[in-house]
């Protein structure tokens, strides 16, 4: 070995040597297709050759939703961690704190109050990247909270689900999440005002068993996987094949489950249609006083 090797080369490869970034493509789940994620992000997340839908965060949805991209944060009451002190390969605080730091969200739902094209509307957006989106009992007092703020201000709840189920790591604690925001869904249905589920990929679990399941209308997106348990859960359990596109959003339209499954570039239209319908609003004027929500 001599200066050119050891010298020479180094330096000319660090000069050619570029930094990446690691999110600079995208890679389609559906066709393989590497797209530019800058062309992905200014296209609501939809991969623009196959059309396939890929998840939005909960910041990102907020975003497409409301007027101006503006909105107001609504606290969450604070709950207590780590109850159950779990632990198996990691401990459970410690898997909240790695889902905090990659997300910069406290838990898996975020609400927000907001304009609609001029309506008022409470905004809850589930976020799959925060351990999948799972039910515990911060994400309950979420969706009651934006349950009761709806029915505060008077104006509709619209609902983005996306879930693989109750979060494991509370075990009953998560479960009693079911039946305390199928309540909070009751007293919205009681103050008569509209309650609008859109199904994203994927919404399973006990999240589709309880609050996903409960709305006035429910919205899917294409080919979100909406079912309880899996399909391969499925197949195990009764020993038989199941058709083409079983839990996909389409199949589930087509057996009654489902009102409509909608483009993302036509939900945010869809559900102003929806909410001016639902509360007698007519165009261009909300149908109530908007205001701060009330501090927490």
């Amino acid at each position: 070995m001599n200066w050119i090797s050891n010298v020479v080369r180094p330096k000319i490869r660090g000069m050619l040597r570029r930094e990446v970034p690691e999110n600079l493509w995208i890679k389609c789940p559906e066709t393989g297709q590497l797209v530019f994620y800058k062309d992905v992000e200014a296209n609501q997340f939809v991969i623009p050759g196959s059309n396939y839908h890929m998840r939005m965060s909960a910041p990102a949805r907020l975003k497409s939703m409301f007027d101006n991209e503006t909105w107001f944060d609504i606290a969450v009451p604070e709950v207590p961690i780590d109850p159950l002190k779990f632990r198996d390969e990691q401990r459970y605080i410690d898997r909240l704190r790695d889902a905090r730091s990659k997300t910069g969200l406290n838990d898996a739902l975020k609400l927000g109050y907001g304009k609609l094209d001029g309506l008022a509307v409470v905004l809850g957006v589930q976020d799959f990247d925060f351990m999948g989106g799972s039910l515990g009992m911060a994400a309950g007092e979420a969706v009651i909270k934006g349950l009761d703020t709806a029915v505060e201000k008077g104006c509709p709840f619209v609902l983005f689900a996306a879930s693989g189920g109750a979060r494991m790591q509370e075990g009953i604690l998560s479960l009693m999440q079911m039946p305390r925001t199928t309540i909070a869904v009751q007293k919205l249905n009681e103050a008569r005002k509209p309650y609008i589920v859109v199904l994203t990929n994927p919404t399973t679990g006990g999240v589709t068993a309880s609050y996903a399941m409960l709305g006035d209308v429910h919205i899917a997106e294409p080919g979100a996987l909406i079912g309880f348990a899996g399909p391969r859960v499925i197949e195990q359990t009764i020993r038989e094949k199941l058709p083409d596109g079983f839990q996909k959003a389409e199949y589930l339209r087509d057996h009654g489950m489902v009102d409509m499954v909608v483009h993302r570039h036509d939900l945010r239209s869809t559900i102003v249609r929806l909410c001016r319908l639902l509360t007698k609003a007519p165009a261009g004027a909300p149908p109530s006083r908007f205001s701060l929500p009330a501090p927490a």
